[in-house]
């Protein structure tokens, strides 16, 4: 079957993370959105619409993950094809229709079964006759949820969580025993050289722990399902890692975390709280730097970006951070915070709720993050992981700093 997954004109309200990756490549559970797709759907063939600024982005990250033939950006030839909308979240079983048909909400087109010879990305982004002409197949039940905003996937990551470990082959290797604390060891899965030390817990009796090859984790830290820890990442002594959580691969993770997606490469090594948040790639909180997550009132919180507030009727909601954010000692982050793409925070005071991407924040107040010291900065980030800065680094700042513009102008 030949799969088609579709950014389209939505992909805004996942900022700040969306300003630097496909949708389908944000993180849930414990991969990805297309990891789920791909496994729910099981497709012969495949082919991503993307913004033509991610083309290359996919190209590098994206395809030598795939092991099927895949296309990028090319329109449909004269077979049937699926059509996925790259917000679409898999936790759970999928009926695939035989015939045409579409799958509508209150957003948008998130699915169609359809043979449009010639239908491509640019009429999706253009929503084109021919795009819309699609919303007038037989209409058939959804294949899975379609997330409308960014604070979707956090709500949704537990689900997201039990569905992967349910798909988990089984490991037929005992766990080892040693001076830490397992409890329903069933329900835990351990990769390959984890280092459990002394007095840790892994508590997997209110759901599932996955923790990735070369995990370590430190002494008396406690770690609760449902969780996952990625290849790679470290956890400090002494945390407490809460139920609902995805960290990805190489992470640093100290302090107490809640019901919130790190993706990889990003660090909160020290004491503090992050909680109901999602985190993008390279980020790193100071020690002692902490979100909140509810208002004093209880009530609802709203999110601002640019000039609009958008209410998200959650009453836990922490913050949105763009990559390549850093954040010094300290930092204090409010109830439904955004913080864009390669921000420096390192104000005493409290951080405002919406700070565009490529800001510079300190006591003195905001200004523009002047882009050759945005750069030095995060060259010598990845130089620490032992990357090297490349043509490809260089094209996503600059692409980076154009698609924020149409986000949070």
């Amino acid at each position: 079957m030949h799969v088609v997954i579709f950014e389209d004109a939505r992909w805004p309200l996942f900022a700040p993370v969306s300003i630097s990756h496909p949708i389908f490549c944000l993180a849930s559970g414990r991969g990805t959105l297309l990891d789920k797709q791909i496994r729910a759907l099981n497709p012969s063939r495949l082919s991503l619409w993307v913004r033509p600024e991610l083309v290359d982005y996919c190209r590098r990250h994206v395809l030598p993950m795939l092991k099927m033939p895949v296309t990028i950006n090319e329109p449909l030839d004269e077979h049937p094809a699926l059509l996925i909308n790259g917000r679409t979240l898999f936790a759970g079983p999928c009926l695939i229709p035989s015939d045409a048909a579409v799958v509508l909400d209150d957003h948008g087109l998130c699915a169609a079964y359809t043979e449009s010879h010639g239908l491509s990305h640019q009429d999706v982004f253009g929503e084109t006759e021919a795009w819309l002409n699609l919303r007038n197949l037989p209409t058939s039940e959804p294949f899975g949820q379609t997330a409308a905003y960014l604070w979707d996937l956090i709500s949704w990551n537990q689900a997201s969580l039990l569905d992967d470990f349910a798909h988990l082959p089984p490991s037929g290797q005992p766990k080892p025993a040693g001076p830490f604390h397992l409890v329903n060891e069933t329900d835990i899965s351990l990769g390959d050289n984890v280092k459990l030390s002394p007095g840790c817990a892994i508590d997997a009796s209110h759901g599932p722990v996955m923790i990735g090859d070369g995990v370590s984790i430190g002494a008396n830290a406690v770690v609760l399902g449902p969780c996952s820890i990625g290849p790679g990442s470290q956890i400090s002594p002494l945390a407490l890692i809460r139920g609902g959580t995805s960290l990805g691969a190489l992470c640093k993770i100290g302090g107490e975390v809640s019901n919130t997606i790190f993706m990889a490469y990003s660090n909160k090594a020290h004491e503090g709280f992050v909680g109901d948040s999602y985190i993008g790639q390279w980020v790193n909180f100071g020690a002692g730097a902490s979100t909140s997550n509810l208002k004093n009132t209880y009530g609802k919180i709203s999110l601002r970006v640019g000039r609009q507030a958008m209410p998200t009727g959650k009453q836990f909601l922490g913050s949105l951070i763009g990559d390549h954010t850093k954040f010094a000692i300290g930092t204090r982050l409010m109830t439904g915070t955004y913080i864009g793409y390669c921000c420096m925070v390192a104000a005493s005071g409290l951080t405002p709720t919406f700070l565009p991407s490529f800001t510079f924040l300190c006591d003195s107040g905001a200004k523009p993050y002047e882009r050759d010291k945005a750069k030095a900065m995060m060259m010598q980030v990845l130089k620490r992981r032992g990357r090297e800065w490349g043509a490809g680094d260089e094209a996503m700042m600059e692409h980076a700093a154009g698609m924020a513009g149409k986000v949070e102008g």
